[in-house]
């Protein structure tokens, strides 16, 4: 069965298609056909102004219209499509769902933080642990940060922040919240097993395809540190010129390793695995669960 997902987030839109065949063991199978993500970095709008702008309305909708014609094309035969903090906060979310509804064909669901985190850490990410760790899941996204702790392989505690890449850039995320995400982190985090860090996120991948490590190889705390370092002090264009960033990349990328640094050192996690999935991933899951009902 061809199934889709879309993850509109506050810097980026992803379409996912994939291919699910159940296979022997009962379990199913997810093959990726395509996935695709544009830059619409609608969390500038929103967290500056609380609206979508005019623009930011008119390329969401291509971008749906666009999506939609690809599904078409694939002969995709589900969908889920889900918004994430920017369209929480924005107060012409329903103008504009409404309008992407009628032009594409695409109904949005606007998902709160516990739903985010929930779909993401849902995604298979318990089937690795074993017990004698503990594990806090880190989701950096443009407007919030979702943390969710697991012991014994059993999920203890999850919440979303308002923490994100583009609210850092915006000057919007002040030190009551990192003290807030600190105080979390700490008290969570107290008299349990030592704590393995697993980030999901475009920035936490890309810094590990930066790294050249094999695949399923943690990133070391002091690895993070050095790139957050090296890359704090310059211009995005000399990021752009070093590192081939995008420009959507090369300005997110310091904030979201302030983000990983800071809350795996709160949490006394010295390595971070990287298994490059995200809502998209979780979102396909989830619609999986539903149409096999």
């Amino acid at each position: 069965m061809i199934l889709a997902a879309i993850d509109i987030g506050s810097n980026a839109a992803r379409l996912l298609i994939s291919d699910v065949q159940k296979v022997k063991d009962g379990k199913p199978a997810f093959n990726k056909l395509n996935l695709v993500r544009v830059p619409l970095r609608l969390g500038f709008d929103v967290f500056g102004s609380k609206i979508i702008s005019p623009e930011k309305k008119l390329m969401l909708v291509e971008t749906m219209k666009s999506f939609r014609h690809l599904m078409n094309a694939y002969n995709v035969e589900a969908l889920k499509a889900c918004a994430t903090s920017a369209m929480r906060d924005a107060e012409n979310a329903k103008e504009i769902i409404a309008t992407v509804q009628k032009e594409a064909g695409i109904l949005i669901e606007v998902i709160d933080g516990d739903m985010e985190a929930n779909l993401i850490y849902e995604n298979h990410v318990a089937e690795n642990m074993d017990n004698d760790h503990s594990y806090m899941y880190i989701d950096v996204g443009g407007g919030s940060t979702e943390i969710s702790f697991f012991s014994n392989g059993i999920l203890i505690y999850k919440k979303s922040f308002n923490i994100g890449t583009i609210r850092i850039l915006k000057n919007m995320v002040t030190s009551s919240h990192w003290e807030e995400l600190k105080n979390t982190i700490k008290t969570v985090t107290k008299d349990q097993k030592a704590v393995v860090a697993i980030g999901s996120g475009g920035n936490i991948n890309k810094v590990f395809s930066l790294s050249k490590r094999k695949e399923g190889r943690p990133l070391p705390l002091e690895l993070l540190k050095e790139y957050l370092d090296e890359l704090e002090p310059m211009t995005i264009r000399q990021r752009i010129l070093k590192y081939e960033f995008r420009v959507d990349r090369a300005d997110v990328i310091v904030p979201a390793l302030q983000i990983y640094v800071n809350a795996m050192r709160w949490a006394g996690a010295d390595e971070i695995y990287v298994p490059k999935i995200g809502l998209a991933d979780g979102l396909i899951q989830h619609l999986w669960e539903e149409v096999k009902k």
